[in-house]
């Protein structure tokens, strides 16, 4: 089932993580950063192409289903760490962490559910999805870095990730309390 068009997609955006690294830090001049935020772009826009082709070509899979949220993760943690490596500073250091951890244990949470046979009560909610479009475009900001059009990309990026945060947060409290209420009922 790694033939289908949905699963290969997923692993083009795992391939395109180092490629967005190297990229990134290979000395291009101006044109390092906005290259890796143009490859990040295409590896965001696959992580819901994949998703949509899989429901809509009937090509769901058990190994999409599972490559699918490794690949996200992977990349949102690659570029949060390449981010915060290069600029090193606490006001990214912070919400970075924060993404990171929730993450974790969003990760740790849908296994400990699976085991229990309770993996649909921490499925992924409409408000994961907004925080994941939010941190997307927070993350090709602070890669792409350079003003654009007199806006501060980078510096809004930054917000954004705050947002991103934030959301995180909230997102993973909803699929807290989802557990704890399908471990109840």
């Amino acid at each position: 089932m790694l033939s289908s068009i949905p699963n290969s997609l997923t692993c083009l955006r795992i391939l395109i993580i180092p490629v967005l690294v190297f990229v990134y830090y290979f000395p291009l001049g101006h044109w390092g950063m906005p290259l890796a935020a143009v490859l990040f772009g295409l590896a965001s826009l696959t992580d819901w192409l994949d998703g949509y082709l899989a429901r809509r070509l009937n090509q769901v899979s058990k190994l999409g289903a599972f490559l699918d949220p490794i690949a996200d993760k992977l990349i949102v943690i690659t570029v949060l760490v390449v981010i915060v490596n290069t600029h090193g500073q606490l006001n990214i250091l912070i919400p970075a962490l924060v993404i990171i951890a929730r993450e974790i244990v969003v990760s740790g949470l849908r296994e400990w559910m699976s085991e229990l046979g309770r993996r649909e009560s921490v499925a992924v909610s409409v408000m994961g999805k907004f925080k994941t479009a939010v941190q997307m475009i927070a993350l090709f900001m602070m890669l792409y870095y350079y003003p654009a059009f007199g806006i501060p990309v980078f510096e809004t990026g930054v917000w954004l990730l705050y947002l991103a945060a934030s959301l995180t947060l909230w997102s993973m409290m909803i699929y807290i309390f989802r557990a704890i209420k399908s471990n109840v009922d």
